[in-house]
């Protein structure tokens, strides 16, 4: 997070971006409390995606997380303050990047 606030701090204008995986045993409060902390950084876009696991040797996936879920925690990073936030089992850091460059212009 500190290289989030350090772009902030060097350029305003600059639109930062930043995203993490659900499923490996988090809770909604652990969940919550990084969003705000990104938030607190002045990112305006963030992505939230389930983890797959790529190979048998790497984490195993803890939960599959339900869709409301996602949509869950896309209305709260709203309601925090972010921009746009791309929410859901599919959803990787480079989603649908032309979508996520549009909604932050508009922003």
């Amino acid at each position: 997070m500190a290289q989030l606030r350090e772009v902030k701090r060097r350029d305003a204008t600059i639109t930062t971006k930043s995203g993490f995986m659900l499923g490996l045993g988090e809770r909604r409060d652990e969940v919550i409390d990084v969003m705000e902390r990104l938030v607190a950084t002045g990112c305006e876009i963030l992505t939230i995606g389930q983890y797959l696991q790529p190979k048998r040797e790497k984490l195993d996936v803890v939960e599959y997380i339900h869709p409301n879920v996602f949509d869950e925690y896309r209305m709260i990073g709203e309601s925090l303050g972010f921009h746009a936030v791309f929410s859901g089992p599919f959803v990787r850091s480079s989603y649908m990047a032309d979508v996520v460059a549009h909604e932050a212009q508009r922003a």
